[in-house]
């Protein structure tokens, strides 16, 4: 591998979860384990994971629901469930939420690796590289933090480039208020959310000189990066 797949393991068996952990660094990607569902959550909001396992039965936050706050933030990071259970409910409902695969304990590591490597293959080029994102005219790093316009360049600060990313990885979609809150402030209160406001007319000044491009407000859900082709 050219470039380490980072993998975010959410299981809270301590034996599979350490044993799975070292497989799959062994295999030649990064994994982290986290061992509860909020753990997993806050764990996703702070760094960024190429591929994510979940099980779905877990104190504190189940799979399901995890599964369900990590697609209001980004709606294309590669998912698969682990579970116990084999009813056919719970494998229409870990669709349902967004996976992209569904394996019933017990299995085989060499399986899990194989479900791993066809889902980053479907996956494509699309998961390559989510630093780089074309909007409009405009071309935005942000691991450099920066936004660009021809021979402009805008740095951004931290806050401003964390949103503008969950903008972008939602293009012409709705991020949802509450998950970008979580994600970038940590906290959906009152206070955060008219500082969010402040960050969003921010980005929508940034943005003005293309007018292919708009940050929209969506009553009562969030907003959204529109950008028309």
């Amino acid at each position: 591998m050219s470039k380490k797949i980072n993998i975010l393991l959410v299981e809270d068996d301590p034996n599979l979860g350490a044993l799975l952990s070292e497989y799959l660094i062994a295999k030649g990607y990064n994994c982290t384990l986290a061992t509860d569902g909020q753990k997993g959550y806050d764990l996703f909001v702070k760094e960024d994971y190429d591929f994510l396992i979940l099980d779905v039965m877990m104190p504190v936050k189940d799979g399901f629901t995890l599964a369900e706050e990590i697609r209001g933030i980004d709606k294309k990071v590669p998912m698969l469930f682990l579970t116990a259970k084999s009813l056919k409910e719970d494998t229409l409902k870990g669709f349902a939420v967004g996976a992209d695969d569904y394996m019933t304990k017990p299995f085989s590591m060499e399986e899990l690796l194989v479900r791993i490597q066809a889902i980053m293959r479907r996956a494509g080029s699309e998961e390559e590289d989510m630093t780089q994102f074309q909007i409009g005219k405009y071309l935005f790093n942000s691991e450099e933090r920066q936004l660009k316009l021809g021979e402009e360049q805008h740095k951004l600060t931290t806050k401003e480039n964390e949103l503008l990313k969950l903008l972008c990885k939602n293009v012409n979609g709705v991020l949802e208020r509450n998950n970008a809150l979580k994600a970038v402030w940590g906290d959906d209160n009152y206070f955060n959310g008219r500082s969010m406001d402040v960050y969003i007319a921010k980005l929508r000044k940034y943005l003005k000189q293309d007018e292919n491009v708009e940050i929209v407000n969506v009553h009562g859900k969030g907003f959204k990066l529109f950008v028309r082709q």
